[in-house]
């Protein structure tokens, strides 16, 4: 589902002077003029400009705030729903216990969508038809390892429903879990995975950076690092330069829908020096350069 509110940059509770504002930082940064041929600022551009049609309107926001995607057709929604036997319906998300919540009215429209679900899940008069319900569920880079559970629960005034949702190891951003919580309606969660303090993401490998001391980056030595699956240890050859690439095989993100295959994590070296050596390392230091002094010299000379 598109966030208005993400795209701009802005709260929920955002003042129409501070939409304004937001739109126009962004169009100054992003106009297809300032940047010619960049097809991806152009396609930001195209989203800011339909976020602040929404938002910056009175009452497309309100129906937007209410219906999220489904805004166009509130109309029809209100209608339909002073119908519908059922009454009105909330939703929200509760959290499971390794679930890490959903954004805001994820399921804009659910009364519309649901509007049926009450008196017992039938229509009187009307043949029951299948509904999409779709949403958004962030969940961590952790959950997206292992796999995970989140509870949804929606319903009307006089009844409450309940879904629990499995999380395959292995979703990605913009992957799709699908549930059907009744025989009237499917629900779809986009998945969103948060970013992470240490990993980087690209398909199935991760990278990270590790600080290692100068003298394991001259001379080699064992390392152990934290993955997401434990301690793994890490050989640091020796002569190891800054930015220096290890890949460790099978120790990224599961494949989805084959969890036993896993891609690759691939450490990037970044060797420090000390910010206030002591004594016997600056002693220790000025005999290095006396050393490289004489190896250039040497090297230098016919």
């Amino acid at each position: 589902m598109a966030d208005y509110y993400k795209i701009l940059g802005v709260s929920r509770d955002a003042s129409e002077k501070e939409i304004k504002q937001a739109f126009r930082r962004s169009a100054r940064q992003l106009h297809p003029d300032i940047n010619p041929g960049d097809k991806q600022a152009e396609a930001r551009f195209k989203r800011i400009n339909e976020a602040h049609a929404v938002l910056s309107d009175p009452d497309k926001r309100k129906k937007y705030d209410r219906y999220g995607d489904n805004w166009q057709k509130a109309d029809r929604i209100e209608s339909q729903r002073g119908r519908s036997d059922g009454g009105t319906f909330d939703f929200g998300f509760e959290r499971g216990p390794f679930s890490s919540g959903v954004e805001h009215d994820p399921f804009g429209g659910l009364g519309d969508l649901l509007g049926g679900f009450g008196a017992g899940g039938r229509r009187r008069g009307r043949v029951a038809t299948k509904r999409r319900i779709e949403g958004t569920l962030e969940v961590t880079l952790e959950q997206a390892f292992a796999g995970t559970r989140s509870h949804v629960t929606f319903g009307s005034r006089d009844r409450e429903r309940r879904i629990e949702v499995s999380i395959p190891p292995g979703v990605d951003t913009g992957s799709v879990v699908h549930v059907s919580p009744d025989q009237d309606s499917d629900l779809y969660l986009t998945i969103e995975i948060a970013p992470h303090r240490r990993f980087q993401r690209k398909g199935d490998d991760l990278y990270v950076d590790i600080n290692i001391p100068v003298e394991d980056a001259v001379l080699g030595a064992d390392a152990e690092i934290t993955t997401l699956k434990g301690r793994v240890k890490l050989k640091v050859p020796e002569g190891s330069q800054n930015g220096q690439r290890i890949r460790l095989t099978g120790q990224g993100m599961p494949k989805l829908g084959d969890p036993d295959r896993k891609g690759d994590l691939y450490v990037t070296l970044r060797p420090t020096l000390p910010k206030r050596p002591t004594s016997d390392e600056r002693e220790l230091f000025e005999k290095l350069r006396q050393l490289r002094s004489s190896v250039e010299t040497a090297e230098d000379q016919p």
